[in-house]
């Protein structure tokens, strides 16, 4: 007997926040009753809880995940005509924020397998002008960071890990975050923790790289009429360093569900064509979106949609092949595996809230699918 026709969000806030509606209520009127609206305890408090949990020894809250990649680029050293090696299957802020640095993208393929950065291709694309890596920790996985390390000890070149989709991952034990120079990350409201509206961090053992940070993300001040760089308006926001702050409880809670999503996942569509995501080893996924890919990904897409399950593609064009990039002098079959992976590949519901019931009714539309 067929099933009846349901409506599965691709991401579910609502869900997640009644639990903690009244936390989050009462942070809120905490800070409006005191109204020091940046820069105030909740931000300060924050930060080190941030850096506390990602085995760091600074974390500097700042306004977007592209501000704590440019501000890191910047306090790494990073200027106009250098070079920084990053992927070409990433948001497109990754790069964004290399370009607004001065900076020249230099974009390489991915492990078909992760789709992370392919470690092997970062070092064909070294130059006397390259000055640092972004490596990307995609969908909830992170890099294969030795690799990447030990080219860029060896190069003495930076590090700067885009963490924005990778909270709490592991690599050989140590979080998204801790390995490189400096870790980026990102609070967009559906990220793994998520505000509820815009934030970002940036993370460092390299006192001196905070400071810096610190001065970009606040127009330069030392002291009040002191400025010492030409810096940004960039600083967390103190509501949403309240809201984070709750919310950073819950995040390994929220992790473990998610893995066990991606469990269910697994075992229901096995038997499907689909390529499932794979866990590399030495690392932990925390599944920020459940990546399969299909021959048929826009027939598929269309035909969950009039299921009532929501999808997203991440991402369907790799920068490279991006109008804004053509001056890079990059095109067609430069990265094949990123382009292969950007016809195929399709973002299944993922969230903490997904339940049992709501998986088996995605894994009935896709094996309909396929059957039909």
């Amino acid at each position: 007997m067929e099933k009846v026709l349901r409506h599965i969000p691709f991401v579910d806030l609502k869900t997640g926040f009644a639990p903690i509606k009244a936390d989050i209520m009462k942070a809120l009127e905490s800070v409006l009753e005191d109204m020091r609206l940046y820069l105030g305890p909740h931000s300060r408090e924050f930060e080190k809880e941030f850096a506390r949990y990602c085995g760091t020894n600074d974390a500097v809250g700042v306004g977007s995940g592209t501000e704590a990649l440019l501000f890191a680029l910047l306090a790494v050293g990073i200027k106009s005509g250098d070079e920084v090696i990053t992927t070409t299957h990433s948001f497109f802020a990754t790069v964004e924020a290399i370009v607004a640095a001065g900076a020249i993208p230099v974009l390489v393929d991915i492990d078909p397998l992760t789709y992370t950065i392919d470690p092997g291709e970062i070092e064909k694309k070294i130059t006397r002008k390259t000055r640092a890596i972004v490596p990307v920790h995609l969908y909830g996985q992170m890099a294969d960071m030795d690799p990447i390390a030990e080219i860029a000890r060896k190069r003495g070149i930076s590090i700067v890990e885009d963490a924005c989709q990778a909270h709490g991952a592991l690599y050989r034990d140590k979080k998204a975050g801790s390995i490189g120079d400096a870790g980026c990350f990102s609070f967009y409201c559906t990220k793994n923790l998520g505000a509820y509206g815009e934030g970002g961090m940036v993370t460092t053992n390299d006192p001196a790289l905070a400071d810096r940070v610190r001065l970009y993300r606040n127009h330069g001040h030392r002291s009040k009429f002191e400025h010492a760089v030409f810096g940004y308006n960039g600083r967390l926001d103190e509501m949403q360093a309240a809201i984070l702050r709750i919310k950073l409880k819950y995040l390994d809670e929220n992790n473990a569900r998610r893995r066990g999503a991606a469990e269910r996942y697994d075992a229901l569509l096995r038997e499907t064509p689909l390529t499932l995501p794979q866990e590399a080893p030495l690392r932990s996924h925390v599944y920020h979106l459940y990546v399969v890919r299909s021959k048929k990904r826009d027939a598929l897409r269309a035909f969950l949609e009039e299921k009532g399950v929501g999808t997203g593609i991440h991402y369907k064009k790799p920068i490279h092949l991006q109008e804004a990039a053509r001056g890079l002098g990059y095109g067609s079959g430069n990265c094949p595996h990123a382009e292969a992976a950007c016809d195929e590949i399709l973002s299944l519901p993922m969230y903490p809230e997904l339940d049992e019931e709501s998986q088996e009714y995605i894994a009935d539309c896709i094996k309909a699918f396929y059957g039909a």
